[in-house]
């Protein structure tokens, strides 16, 4: 996760997800682990927070959006367009 505050440095807060080959062991990472991403960045940078998230599978789920819903006096969250021509040059072609 990229984080920005005006004035100050750039951060990066991020998480490894170590995979073992056991069964039943997740690959990568699931919605609670954005969840505890964006909570861990909020400990760090403290304040209200702004999210700009992509549709990603995993973070338009059920517990995502409760959480999101549940943290709205923090947290405001945009999402990206699925496909915005505007920005694709070739779209002018």
């Amino acid at each position: 996760m990229a984080c920005y505050e005006p004035g100050e440095r750039s951060r990066l807060i991020y998480a490894i997800r170590e995979y073992r080959g056991r069964k039943d062991e997740p690959k990568g990472f699931g919605w609670r682990d954005f969840r505890n991403l964006i909570v861990r960045a909020r400990i760090q940078l403290g304040g209200p927070n702004v999210l700009v998230r992509d549709n990603l599978r995993l973070h338009l789920t059920t517990g995502m959006r409760e959480f999101i819903e549940a943290n709205a006096e923090w947290l405001t969250v945009f999402h990206l367009p699925a496909y915005p021509p505007d920005l694709n040059p070739q779209e002018g072609i």
